[in-house]
């Protein structure tokens, strides 16, 4: 996966899968010495040197964050997590840096990282920071996938199921929905029927579920007057 490339529709088994913490540090020592840890807690890690360096790279698909220095030669890790935002790339980033001041890190915290670590740091602030952050990844990989898996029940719809669809979670009665699209109430029954059994929705609450879902869910989607979901 290339790191552009990162917003491929996860699975429950990329959730699961073992996470990776991707590091970007300039300092030999630094670098080495934060695998060194990672690995002494059976984490994996792929190391660069540069921001280039990075963008440039192939990665797994897999769980976990990224830990970037903010110093960085070439472009700043503040630059980079404006890349890595605007490329849809939604690892968790924690920041590291030996000059930090507070408007760097609030400026790093306003556009999504996750934390700000200042050197030296404690190993164990950086362990906690790291378990955090995977956590955080697995969950937004789980919930795009129950994304994905609705947006391809959605697509079963036809355009008119669509449309009964939208106006059952709108709360509308079969008769009020025969009268605003001008059919009869049994052919609204037999429609609406079909939404339930392609949603595979147990409820209207399950199905009002499911299209909140279709509207706000992982990014995937955006809102379509029928579905919730453009395709």
């Amino acid at each position: 996966m290339a790191v552009a490339g990162n917003t491929r529709v996860g699975t429950e088994a990329d959730a699961k899968a073992s996470p990776l913490v991707v590091i970007v540090e300039d300092d030999d020592g630094v670098r080495e010495g934060l695998q060194d840890l990672l690995r002494s807690v059976d984490l994996d890690t792929i190391a660069f040197g540069s921001t280039r360096g990075l963008l440039a790279a192939t990665l797994p698909d897999r769980p976990g964050c990224l830990v970037l220095d903010v110093r960085l030669p070439g472009s700043s890790g503040l630059e980079l997590q404006s890349k890595l935002v605007a490329m849809g790339n939604r690892m968790p980033i924690i920041f590291m840096t030996g000059h930090g001041d507070v408007p760097m890190s609030v400026q790093a915290m306003k556009a999504g990282a996750l934390d700000f670590l200042t050197k030296p740091f404690r190993d164990q602030d950086m362990l906690d920071a790291i378990a955090v952050a995977i956590e955080r990844d697995r969950a937004r990989r789980a919930e795009s996938a129950g994304v994905a898996e609705i947006e391809a029940l959605a697509a079963s719809l036809t355009a008119r199921e669509a449309e009964v669809m939208r106006h059952v979670v709108e709360g509308l009665l079969n008769k009020q929905i025969a009268y605003a699209l001008g059919i009869s109430e049994i052919t609204v029954k037999i429609h609406r029927g079909n939404v339930m059994r392609k949603m595979a929705a147990g409820s209207v609450a399950d199905l009002v579920r499911k299209t909140e879902m279709l509207k706000t869910g992982a990014g995937h989607c955006r809102p379509d007057p029928a579905t919730g979901c453009a395709r």
